[in-house]
């Protein structure tokens, strides 16, 4: 079935309606690059005035939970830290009370400070944050793996370098059971008016070298999705994903058997949404800001 169009009060009335919990995508959704959708933040504050969960499912994980508040709030949006859910947090989930990874063994990161931070909250230890010196052919012989080394997280990494690399990929290929765990595989990033590289296109180099895949941890991937539906008990007929992009945020939802939003300010346009080529959304409007409408009076 074709993607349904709420371009009507009664449209966005029903939707609204008919869902209990939103899960949403925050780039190209919440703001776009450096400013906030319009009206996103009346938006929100309806949902929540009508009793309605939020929770904020990102594939970003150079920014922690506690950074993204901070975002949050420049932007005049209300939001706790247990309503965001970025990647960096499901893998520390993951590695944590899934793995039980911990005592002696650290994590060597390539990626934000994000993905350090939330590994640090629960307890586990990082490397490759201080991996900046210069390296060269005649250098690259000093670099060996290290023994407490038991995973490689790879995240973006807006300063990656040949020296992470040649770490990450030392200590994939020389520790035996070293886990490797990416946080997203994102082909590209929006940046404002451009798309850029996204994580995916640099893991491609060290699943290249390595000859190894890596376990994704982001949308539309199991993993994240397991951990969000575990976390908050959500019941899959009362939720929708609201998202920008079909290959991660809406083939995320169908997934997990949500329902499932797409909006026309971030990556999609309305030609992709209606290809019956593409992962198909349940519905598709042109912002969520639109549903502030539902606060003004007829």
């Amino acid at each position: 079935m074709a993607p349904g169009k709420l371009v009507t009060r009664q449209d966005i009335e029903a939707l609204v309606e008919s869902h209990d919990t939103f899960l949403f995508d925050c780039d190209g959704v919440v703001w776009n690059g450096r400013n906030a959708i319009t009206n996103v933040s009346a938006a929100l504050d309806m949902l929540r005035r009508r009793g309605k969960r939020l929770i904020f499912v990102t594939n970003n994980s150079a920014t922690s939970r506690k950074d993204y508040v901070a975002k949050f709030a420049k932007y005049g949006i209300q939001a706790s830290v247990d309503e965001i859910f970025s990647s960096a947090y499901a893998t520390a989930v993951y590695l944590h009370d899934v793995v039980r990874f911990g005592g002696d063994k650290k994590a060597y990161v390539i990626g934000g400070s994000g993905i350090h931070r939330e590994l640090a909250d629960v307890g586990i230890s990082t490397l490759g944050d201080d991996d900046t010196a210069p390296i060269n052919l005649e250098t690259l012989g000093d670099i060996h793996p290290n023994p407490d080394v038991g995973a490689v997280v790879f995240g973006i990494d807006y300063d990656i370098s040949y020296r992470k690399l040649a770490c990450a990929h030392t200590h994939l290929t020389q520790n035996p059971d070293c886990l490797f765990i990416a946080t997203n595989n994102d082909r590209t990033l929006p940046g404002g008016k451009y798309m850029y590289p996204g994580c995916g296109s640099l893991l491609s180099s060290l699943e290249h070298s390595t000859q190894r895949t890596s376990l994704v941890m982001g949308k539309p991937n199991k993993p994240m999705l397991d951990c969000v539906m575990q976390k908050f008990h959500l019941d899959p007929a009362r939720t929708c994903m609201v998202g920008d992009r079909l290959d991660t945020d809406i083939l995320f939802g169908i997934s997990g058997g949500l329902s499932t939003l797409c909006v026309l300010t971030g990556v999609a346009t309305e030609s992709d949404i209606l290809s019956l080529s593409a992962p198909q959304a349940t519905y598709y409007m042109s912002s969520i800001g639109d549903m502030a409408e539902l606060d003004r009076q007829q």
